[in-house]
C-alpha cells in the first residue's frame, strides 16, 4: 500500500434502525485492499435512499452503520494492484456500503474506501461539490441503460457515437438518475425524449433531450404516444416510480422497438403481456463490466472534455459531518433539479 497523510477519521453513524440524528464520532482509518483506494472526502451528496434507510429501515443493515453513496475528494492511499490512481489524485466515486455492509465503504465520513472500478478522476477545474452529485445517479442510469439483463443499450463513447435511429424515453429527466440517463444515452448514440415539470424544460433540453413533455399534464400519455408515433423505441427509463408506471408501459406496448421499462422504484404491478418491467439497482454495476465501462473508460474523458455535465446542480446545505442530518432532512422535504451536498 502507498499512502499519504490520512490523519484521523470521523464518521456520522446510524446507531440503530430509525435512529435520529446521526451520531458523529471517531472511526478507524481504513486500509485499502486489492483494487481499492482510500479517499479523504471533501464533499458528499445526499440521495433519497439515505433518508429511506434512516427513517424506514427497509433494507437490512449492520448497526452501527455508515450511510452515504456519493463522495468526492483526494486519494490518500492505494491498495495492492492499483495502477489507475496515485496519492493526491482528485476523484469522485460511488461508495458501496449499502451492498458490502462494511463501515469503511460508507460515504458519510472523512475517509472512505472506494473500489477502483467505481471511481473516476475529476478535472482540475471541477469543484468537489459539483463532482459529488454524480455517483449514485450515474450508476443507476448506467445499470438501467447498459446492463445485459436490462435495456442492454450500446455503451457510451467520448466523443459521442453517431445517432443510430432509436429513441429512449426518460421519465423524470430533471431527477438525478434522469439527468444522467439523458447524457449517457446521447453519448451512446440514442435520441432522448423526456418528461419533467414545466420549470425544468430548459434544464433537460440543455442536457440534450430533443423533446420534453410535462408529466403533470392530463394529456401527457397522448402527447408521448404521438411523439413516438414515428420512432423506434430503445426502451424506457422511469426515474420517478408509481405515477409513471402505467404510462411508461403503455408507450412501450404501443411503440415499435424494445418493449422494456426499467424503473428506479419497486412494488410495481405485473405489466401486460409483451412488455418487460424491471427494477434497477445502481450498485450492481460494481460486479460486472458496466462499472469499468462507465467509471474507467467513459467518464474520465467525458468530464475532462466538458461533454458530460455533473447534474443536477449541487445545493450546498452545510459543512462538516454535523450537517449530514439537516441535509438528509432537507432532501426529504423535496428539491427540484438540485442535489443536496455537504462540504467536509
Amino acid at each position: 500500500m502507498t499512502s499519504g497523510n490520512t490523519n484521523n477519521n470521523t464518521a456520522a453513524f446510524l446507531t440503530e434502525a430509525k435512529a435520529h440524528p446521526f451520531v458523529v464520532g471517531p472511526a478507524p482509518v481504513w486500509t485499502p485492499g486489492t483494487d481499492e483506494i482510500l479517499v479523504k472526502n471533501e464533499a458528499v451528496a445526499i440521495n433519497p435512499v439515505d433518508g429511506n434507510l434512516q427513517y424506514m429501515a427497509f433494507y437490512p443493515l449492520n448497526y452501527p452503520t455508515v450511510l452515504g453513496q456519493d463522495v468526492a475528494g483526494v486519494v490518500v492511499a492505494i491498495g495492492p494492484g492499483v495502477t489507475r490512481f496515485q496519492v493526491g489524485d482528485r476523484v469522485v466515486g460511488h461508495a458501496t456500503s449499502m451492498a458490502s455492509g462494511r463501515q469503511q465503504d460508507g460515504g458519510f465520513q472523512l475517509h472512505t474506501i472506494l473500489q477502483t472500478n467505481m471511481a473516476s478522476p475529476i478535472p482540475a477545474n471541477m469543484s468537489y461539490e459539483t463532482a459529488a452529485v454524480l455517483p449514485l445517479g450515474l450508476s443507476t442510469a448506467a445499470a438501467g441503460l447498459f446492463q445485459e439483463d436490462l435495456l442492454n443499450l450500446q455503451l457510451p463513447l467520448e466523443p459521442a457515437r453517431q445517432p443510430i435511429g432509436e429513441t429512449l424515453l426518460v421519465w423524470g429527466g430533471a431527477s438525478s438518475v434522469g439527468s444522467n440517463a439523458i447524457q449517457l444515452a446521447i453519448a451512446a448514440g440514442y435520441e432522448v425524449i423526456t418528461t419533467a415539470s414545466t420549470h425544468n424544460f430548459d434544464y433537460v433540453k440543455k442536457l440534450g433531450a430533443s423533446q420534453v413533455f410535462d408529466y403533470n399534464s392530463l394529456t401527457v400519455r397522448e402527447d408521448l404516444l404521438s411523439a413516438f408515433n414515428s420512432k423506434t423505441l430503445a426502451g424506457v427509463m422511469d426515474c420517478i416510480g408509481a405515477p409513471a408506471w402505467a404510462i411508461c408501459v403503455d408507450v412501450a406496448l404501443k411503440t415499435p422497438g424494445k418493449k422494456f421499462v426499467v424503473t428506479t422504484k419497486r412494488g410495481f404491478p405485473d405489466p401486460p403481456e409483451g412488455v418487460n418491467l424491471q427494477a434497477v439497482f445502481g450498485l450492481s454495476i460494481k460486479d460486472d463490466e458496466t462499472g469499468k465501462a462507465i467509471y474507467e473508460e467513459f467518464l474520465p474523458n467525458a468530464l475532462e472534455s466538458g461533454s458530460y455535465k455533473p447534474a443536477p446542480e449541487p445545493l450546498v446545505a452545510g459543512q462538516g459531518l454535523e450537517s449530514i442530518q439537516a441535509a438528509v432532512d432537507l432532501h426529504r422535504a423535496g428539491v427540484s433539479a438540485q442535489k443536496v451536498v455537504v462540504k467536509l
